[in-house]
């Protein structure tokens, strides 16, 4: 079938308490307006934003830059077949849902089993897919070829997923103890250097990763699981619930939809490149794409780093106790909460209390600059004060003002002072930035997860990764170090 056009998304690894922080601080507003719910009966003509996982192969993964799948499919399909438009995020399977609860998607799909418990949040579509669990061992373990023999030991799962939930069901019954990752290649790397014995996973998952190389075998018979489903938010967007299930039907009437299932099913192939310097090639115009956004949101978010922490630096100076109190206030609370935390609350928070769509560049400068302009802030503080008091008062004593004193003679000697510790938070914010990948922002390691979701050649695809950051870093460093000099004589 012809593929619809690719929607590019706004981040793997996502803490799991963070979301459902996320989420309980929405809960607290309940019943505002949805920012994004469509009010027409009709669908045809609309456009829908949909979340979806990040690294789901085959339902939902990158290939070529492009995000494809089994559920992209589906939905494309189902949308052309409906008259209606899907712009498609990218943000992570536990994202999609904070995503969906504060209304900055109408829908999700991303392999989502249909359960009594999401029922109660959400409205689901007629299934789409019947799983099944499967557990995987390495391909040259001979040690483990049942549940008996996991006694005493550790699996993995992956967080919120069939898999998961059927583990957790025979745990106790057959003695392993379960550690929970947010993604299938995160897993099959977790199995293959011996931090877990076998991974349980859904079986055309593990399916699709045996045969693009991942090094994995299955040791046990599927295990019937739940059903996969289109969520919405409950009560809302029922005429796109309504037109996806035509559209469902529409599909496997005409047969098209048993096409989609054994494009990625039938007979899965490997497209993993042949060797280092092949995936190295294939790579670079993704990795490229994310180095660019990272500078990029670097840069912007420094800019402004670097005007708040002037501002509140010289309040935390200040002789008035109320505006000491402010930049006192700002520094405590940015410096003494998890950057991580606020990138969530400005993408999927703030949109909840305040009715506006936030976008993933947005939160992405905010949680920065916001973050690195209290640190900012503090090494302006110790700059200032640093610079021996004798020094204003010999200027004052000439007849210069405090003003005129500050700008001439104390400021330069700070700044001199100061530079070291700027670029040291200059790097550290672009470092920092690799965080974002948790809202979906396309950033270096965002794109670098995505290529190794699909080939399953994680430590190539990170060790790429890393030395890219290394040459960024290094390059962005004696940049700074020559401006040091430069103007620092």
């Amino acid at each position: 079938m012809e593929k619809k056009k690719r929607i590019v998304a706004r981040t793997g690894h996502l803490r799991r308490w963070i979301a459902a922080a996320a989420i309980g601080l929405m809960a607290v507003v309940v019943g505002a307006p949805s920012a994004l719910a469509q009010s027409s009966e009709s669908v045809e003509g609309q456009t829908y934003v949909i979340g979806t996982d990040t690294t789901f192969a085959p339902f939902e993964f990158r290939q070529d830059g492009e995000l494809t799948g089994i559920d992209m499919d589906l939905l494309r399909a189902i949308a052309e077949d409906q008259g209606f438009e899907v712009e498609i995020r990218s943000l992570g399977f536990n994202a999609a849902l904070a995503a969906l609860s504060s209304n900055q998607v109408d829908g999700v799909i991303a392999g989502m089993s249909i359960t009594d418990e999401r029922k109660e949040i959400y409205d689901f579509s007629e299934p789409y897919f019947e799983s099944g669990v499967q557990m995987a061992v390495a391909a040259n373990n001979e040690d483990i070829t049942s549940y008996e023999d996991l006694k005493g030991k550790t699996v993995v799962a992956k967080t919120g997923a069939e898999g998961e939930s059927y583990a957790k069901s025979i745990a106790k019954e057959y003695g392993f103890k379960i550690k929970s990752l947010d993604q299938s290649a995160t897993m099959y790397e977790s199995v293959k250097a011996g931090s877990a014995v076998a991974v349980f996973d859904d079986y055309p998952v593990l399916a699709y990763g045996i045969a693009q190389g991942n090094g994995l075998k299955t040791v046990t018979d599927k295990v019937p699981g739940g059903s996969y489903g289109f969520a919405v938010n409950k009560g809302e967007n029922t005429a796109l619930l309504a037109a996806f299930n035509d559209g469902l039907a529409e599909l496997k009437a005409s047969g098209e939809y048993d096409q989609i299932l054994d494009s990625y099913l039938a007979d899965p192939t490997a497209s993993t490149p042949g060797n280092f310097f092949d995936l190295l090639v294939k790579s670079m115009p993704a990795l490229m794409t994310g180095l660019w956004h990272t500078l990029l949101v670097t840069a912007i978010s420094f800019a402004i780093a670097m005007a708040l922490g002037l501002v509140f630096g010289f309040m935390k100076i200040s002789g008035n106790i109320v505006l000491r109190g402010i930049a006192t206030t700002f520094v405590n609370i940015f410096r003494g909460t998890p950057l991580l935390l606020w990138a969530f609350m400005f993408y999927f928070g703030l949109p909840q209390l305040t009715g506006w769509e936030i976008s993933v560049w947005t939160a992405g400068v905010l949680t920065l600059s916001l973050n690195a302009g209290a640190y900012v802030a503090e090494i302006v503080r110790g700059g200032i004060q640093s610079v021996d008091p004798g020094q204003l008062e010999a200027s004052r004593s000439l007849g210069l003002g405090y003003g005129k004193s500050m700008q001439k003679v104390v400021i330069p000697q700070a700044f001199k002072m100061m530079t070291p510790s700027l670029i040291n938070q200059l790097i550290i914010s672009l470092k920092d930035s690799s965080l974002l990948l948790a809202i979906g922002f396309t950033e270096l390691l965002y794109q670098g997860q995505q290529i190794y979701a699909a080939n399953f050649r994680v430590t190539e695809t990170l060790l790429i990764v890393g030395i890219i950051y290394f040459i960024a870093i290094m390059a962005l460093t004696k940049l700074a170090n020559y401006a040091d000099r430069r103007f620092n004589k």
